[in-house]
């Protein structure tokens, strides 16, 4: 006989509509690596030496405050997107949620064999601009930076709605906008290189390719499955 939970009938009836038994433990589970991952390595790494990559390219770009504004957004379109692409489908999100842990691994290895920093300017103005940024700076060091997770993860928004058939022209449309607007913020703002715009949407490409073309993504289905399975009961996470 199948097992059920409270927690499984409570989900299925009140957020159940809106994000999917199968997604919401992956979910958590893609935040929690990331957070692993970014927080773990400038822990291990904060006495390391640190590379200064900054190009000749890199010093003409101008310091604009205001595109912090957009460097903080994104992490609400960065919810939403990952919310829709859960919404697509078991297969589809788990080809998806197996590329996103994919590519936090292989950004942690980049961030342990080659840390790296970047100058960042003074700001001493007043306004909610300047306090904003300095806000920033406070609570993200300057390391971790190649490849850049703040374009890895928008571009991720983009590509993982690229090709579905439920979500409009017009929402896929502004996504890639976006995604490009926030690559374009991490560079007004200085808390990233080009280079790291160009690693961040590359490993974010290779990852979804290497998923979509093979049957990677069936481990973590089964991992997710079987946590599902406890937390939710058998009757209805199996629904």
């Amino acid at each position: 006989m199948k097992n059920d939970t409270v927690l499984g009938k409570r989900y299925k009836k009140r957020i159940g509509k809106w994000i999917p038994m199968y997604g919401i433990l992956s979910l958590i589970g893609c935040f929690a690596i990331n957070s692993f991952v970014y927080t773990g390595t400038q822990l291990l790494m904060k006495d390391a030496q640190h590379h200064n990559l900054t190009s000749s390219i890199d010093t003409k770009i101008p310091f604009i405050k205001e595109w912090i504004v957009i460097y903080l957004i994104c992490y609400l379109f960065w919810i939403i997107n990952y919310i829709l692409i859960a919404r697509e489908g078991l297969e589809s999100w788990y080809r998806f949620a197996t590329a996103d842990l994919m590519s936090r691994l292989i950004c942690g290895m980049f961030f342990i064999l080659l840390p790296t920093t970047i100058i960042r300017p003074q700001v001493s103005g007043n306004d909610f601009f300047s306090w904003l940024v300095r806000l920033v700076y406070q609570l993200d060091r300057p390391t971790n930076l190649f490849p850049s997770i703040h374009c890895l993860v928008s571009w991720f928004c983009f590509i993982g709605i690229r090709k579905s058939v439920r979500i409009s022209k017009w929402y896929k449309l502004f996504s890639c906008i976006f995604a490009i607007l926030v690559c374009v913020s991490t560079q007004f703002t200085k808390q990233h290189y080009l280079m790291d715009i160009v690693g961040g949407i590359l490993l974010a490409e290779l990852c979804y390719y290497i998923t979509n073309h093979t049957q990677l993504y069936l481990y973590i289905e089964r991992i997710f499955e079987w946590i599902g399975q406890k937390v939710f009961g058998e009757a209805y996470y199996n629904e």
